[in-house]
């Protein structure tokens, strides 16, 4: 019996890459448009690539984006950019479709719910605070907490200490099948692989595919 469902954030319950991809392409926009000598596709794909060499959560990715094709920080261009992103950023963020009403009904089960994220502390906490989601969850985790990235057994163990369940009444819910379903399932979790969100198809070994998050309550019946 499902005690427990523990979500990872990003492209599980809220649709990060939509949100990352609309507010790059206005910030590369803009900065263009304050004169980056760069064409808009070219501009993307560099960017991208520094996130994916240092992160998508890299804080000054802008900053290293214009060193590497400018040679210098331009501090009107870095200012054009940062303002498009953030704009953007805060129209954009939203949760995947029924995701409010699949925690409502999860809740009403009397199931407990937290988040395991590798984001840092404040963006997990302010893309919660964003789409309204921080209140239906007993227990938030992010990389602060664990000081280690999934699948580090010990952000699981951590997990399952503050839920106060056993790993078989814990399903953990996520997009990133090397990260939270391989590590879930060391400890001995149940999982389930958030196929609508994941970025990089793989041969799922998860417990439950999920099409859509509603999907979720399937399981726990």
């Amino acid at each position: 019996m499902i005690k427990a469902v523990l979500f990872d954030l990003d492209n599980t319950l809220i649709d990060f890459m939509k949100m990352k991809r609309l507010s790059c392409e206005e910030a590369i926009s803009a900065m263009i448009d304050a004169g980056l000598p760069l064409d808009k596709e070219e501009a993307i794909k560099k960017l991208f690539a520094l996130y994916q060499k240092h992160g998508i959560e890299h804080q000054k990715i802008f900053q290293l984006f214009l060193k590497e094709t400018m040679g210098k920080i331009d501090w009107r261009i870095l200012a054009s950019g940062v303002v498009a992103y953030r704009r953007i950023k805060a129209s954009f963020l939203e949760p995947y479709p029924h995701t409010l009403k699949t925690l409502i009904e999860l809740k009403k089960k009397g199931i407990k719910l937290a988040i395991l994220s590798d984001a840092p502390k404040l963006e997990a906490y302010t893309r919660l605070a964003a789409t309204k989601l921080m209140p239906f969850f007993d227990v938030i985790l992010t990389l602060d907490d664990t000081k280690a990235f999934k699948p580090a057994k010990q952000a699981f163990l951590l997990a399952l200490k503050r839920l106060g369940t056993k790993p078989e009444e814990t399903l953990m819910v996520g997009d990133w099948h090397e990260r939270d379903i391989v590590g879930a399932k060391k400890v001995g979790m149940k999982t389930a692989y958030a196929i609508y969100g994941t970025i990089k198809e793989v041969k799922s070994t998860a417990d439950y595919d999920l099409a859509s998050i509603k999907d979720i309550l399937k399981v726990v019946r």
